[in-house]
C-alpha cells in the first residue's frame, strides 16, 4: 500500500488524496493516465524507472488531445516521479500511475473551460498475468474503438471501457486474455497490450494507423529485436486468420512486459510452447529494464542515490 501521493502540486499521505464523486473524470471518464514501471535491482542496491521520460512525453501527447494543459513539462514530471518514489523507499518493483484529468465540479460533458489536474502514485507490483508457459487467447467479439471516435494512442480513461469489455468476455469464455480487431477486422492488440507475431524469423506487428497504443514498450522490443538479435519487424495489417498460423505470438507493454501466446481460438500458435525468439527477447528485456545491459542503462533513470 503506497503511504504518498503526488496531488493538487504537493505530496501528500495516499489518504488525503480523494476527489469528489462530482468531479468531472469521475462522472465522463476525461482524464489520461500512464503505465511505468520501476525494477529492484539488488546487485546494485537501485531502483530503475524504464523509459521514464518517454512515457511523461506521451502523458503530455495525450494530454494534448484530451486539451488538458499541465504546468509541468517531462522533465518536471520524471523529477516528481523520482522525488515520489525516494520518500516511497521502494526495494522492490513498483508500478507507478500518472493521472492527468478534469477536476472541476459539476454536470456537463465537454472539454473546454474546466480545471486541469495531475497526479501520480505508486505500487508494489508484480506480473500482471503470472504464467510464464504461454496464455490462451481468444478473438473478442468486441472491436477497438476508432480514432474518429477515441483515439487509442492517447490513453483516454473512459476509452478503457473498450478493454475491460473484452478482457472479461475472454475470462467468462475460459481464455486468459483477449485480442481485439478493428472496426473491418483487422489484428489491433490485446485488451491492453501490443501483438507480435513471429512468422519466417519476422517480426510482425500491427501498424500504429490500426488503432493500437503507440506503446513504448513496443518500440523497445523492435529495438532490441533489430539491433541484438538481428531480426527485422514488419509492421503492416495483419488478417484474423494469421494468428492460427504464426510460428510465434506475443504480448507486450509495460504491465505484461512480454507474455507468450500459446493458443489462439482453441488452436495452438506454432508448437504451443514458448518459441525461441519470444523467448530470447523475453530474456533481454527483462535484463535490459533492471540496468543489466550497460548500452541500455540510458533507458533507466535510478532513483537512489549514492547507489
Amino acid at each position: 500500500m503506497p503511504r504518498y501521493a503526488f496531488f493538487r502540486g504537493a505530496f501528500v499521505p495516499i489518504e488525503e488524496a480523494r476527489l469528489s464523486i462530482m468531479a468531472h473524470v469521475v462522472n465522463y471518464g476525461t482524464g489520461c493516465f500512464e503505465g511505468i514501471r520501476a525494477y529492484w535491482n539488488a546487485d546494485a542496491a537501485q531502483l530503475y524507472v524504464f523509459r521514464l521520460r518517454e512515457h511523461y512525453q506521451r502523458l503530455l501527447r495525450s494530454c494534448r488531445i484530451l486539451h488538458i494543459a499541465l504546468p509541468y513539462d517531462a522533465d518536471e514530471l520524471s523529477e516528481i516521479t523520482v522525488e515520489l518514489l525516494r520518500k516511497e523507499g521502494y526495494r522492490e518493483d513498483v508500478y507507478i500511475r500518472p493521472l492527468a484529468y478534469k477536476g472541476s465540479e459539476g454536470i456537463g460533458v465537454r472539454l473546454h473551460d474546466l480545471v486541469d489536474e495531475f497526479a501520480v502514485f505508486a505500487v508494489p507490483f508484480g506480473k500482471y498475468i503470472p504464467k510464464e508457459g504461454g496464455i490462451r487467447a481468444c478473438v473478442s467479439s468486441w472491436r477497438r474503438v476508432n480514432d474518429t471516435a477515441i483515439p487509442a494512442r492517447a490513453k483516454i480513461i473512459g476509452a478503457y471501457v473498450n478493454s475491460a469489455f473484452s478482457k472479461t468476455e475472454a475470462h467468462l469464455n475460459g481464455f486468459d486474455e483477449a485480442i481485439v480487431l478493428t472496426e473491418d477486422g483487422h489484428v489491433s492488440e490485446g485488451s491492453a497490450e501490443n501483438i507480435f507475431l513471429v512468422r519466417n524469423g519476422q517480426l510482425i506487428t500491427p501498424p500504429v494507423t490500426d488503432n493500437i497504443l503507440e506503446g513504448i514498450t513496443r518500440a523497445t522490443l523492435m529495438d532490441l529485436a533489430r539491433q541484438e538479435l538481428g531480426i527485422p519487424t514488419v509492421e503492416r495489417r495483419i488478417h484474423r486468420t494469421e494468428l492460427y498460423i504464426a510460428d510465434e505470438a506475443f504480448f507486450c507493454g509495460t504491465g505484461v512486459e512480454l507474455v507468450p501466446i500459446a493458443e489462439v481460438d482453441h488452436r495452438p500458435v506454432g508448437t504451443g510452447e514458448v518459441g525461441p525468439i519470444t523467448r530470447r527477447l523475453s530474456d533481454l528485456y527483462g535484463r535490459v529494464v533492471r540496468g543489466q545491459v550497460p548500452a541500455y542503462l540510458h533507458w533507466c533513470t535510478p532513483v537512489y542515490e549514492g547507489a
